[in-house]
């Protein structure tokens, strides 16, 4: 069986058809025609985007459509599954490449808890310590105070007496006194209000917690400005594709990313949650592995 680009060159020239009368009747740009005729599918898009091309082909030149697709698999077969199993092969690398960051943000949160949870348990420390020093340094001023009013005190006879007296001053002094001994002790500041400051702090300055970022759906559109084929993977899934016409818009939605597959450049609007993309290439160029995500 001859090649789908022979049979399609003879049957145009048959029909005595250039192949811009077949590019302005199908809408493909002459170089994939010719590329198609050749059978150098390099130049050619990806494989949704070739089928589409060998359809409109057979369609222009009044031939029977599954045939030629026939013809195309058995011609190009070869060549899209050696394509496919190098894009396999890129898919998984980048999914090795995103499980490797992924893990290493675990990490850094387990190491930054484990940090914030040690430093909540010295401070919880240092405030269960640090009250126990005062009180043992005030309690002998208080005792001495208690017992020099008994040691100066007079037998009970002469109680009476000694209240008359000025020594009442003395007994006022005695009194005072402690209270002067045990002022530093009581303006010494309070060491749980000094803890407490210290445990805050370091919650609120440790760099290494943070909220988490708000979530929300990316929404993208595209917009037909010429004939053109597209394919979007949208984050992990597998790739959609469309034929859009002139005025046609879509939209799909992803919660992290998208990937694309122009078959006309510079033949769609990109928008990206309402912020238009690219350019990506000029009118007929072929711009493959797009990746659109959170900026």
């Amino acid at each position: 069986m001859e090649s789908i680009g022979e049979f399609f060159k003879q049957v145009r020239e048959t029909k005595g058809l250039t192949l811009d009368d077949v590019a302005l009747k199908t809408r493909i740009h002459p170089d994939f025609l010719i590329a198609l005729e050749e059978g150098n599918f390099t130049k050619l898009p990806d494989q949704v985007f070739a089928k589409g091309f060998v359809r409109s082909y057979a369609r222009s030149l009044g031939l029977d459509e599954e045939d030629a697709m026939r013809r195309f698999e058995g011609s190009a077969g070869a060549f899209y599954e050696k394509q496919a199993e190098r894009e396999i092969l890129r898919l998984k690398q980048a999914e090795d490449d995103r499980r490797k960051k992924t893990n290493r943000k675990v990490v850094l949160a387990a190491i930054a808890v484990a940090l914030l949870g040690l430093i909540l348990l010295m401070s919880r420390e240092h405030a269960t310590v640090a009250p126990a020093r005062p009180t043992i340094d005030t309690e002998p001023p208080v005792s001495k105070s208690l017992r020099t009013p008994t040691s100066m005190a007079a037998p009970d006879k002469a109680e009476e007496p000694e209240k008359e007296r000025p020594a009442s001053n003395s007994r006022t002094e005695s009194v005072a006194a402690p209270s002067s001994t045990s002022s530093p002790a009581a303006t010494l500041p309070p060491p749980t209000v000094r803890d407490e400051t210290v445990s805050t702090a370091s919650v609120r300055t440790d760099p290494m917690l943070g909220g988490p970022a708000p979530d929300g759906s990316l929404v993208l559109t595209i917009e037909a400005l010429e004939l053109t084929w597209v394919v979007v993977q949208i984050d992990n899934g597998s790739p959609e594709e469309a034929l859009m016409r002139p005025g046609e818009r879509v939209q799909w939605k992803s919660s992290d990313r998208f990937t694309l597959t122009l078959g006309n450049a510079g033949g769609v609007r990109v928008e990206l949650n309402g912020k238009e993309q690219g350019p990506f290439g000029p009118s007929g160029k072929v711009a493959r592995d797009i990746v659109l995500k959170r900026s």
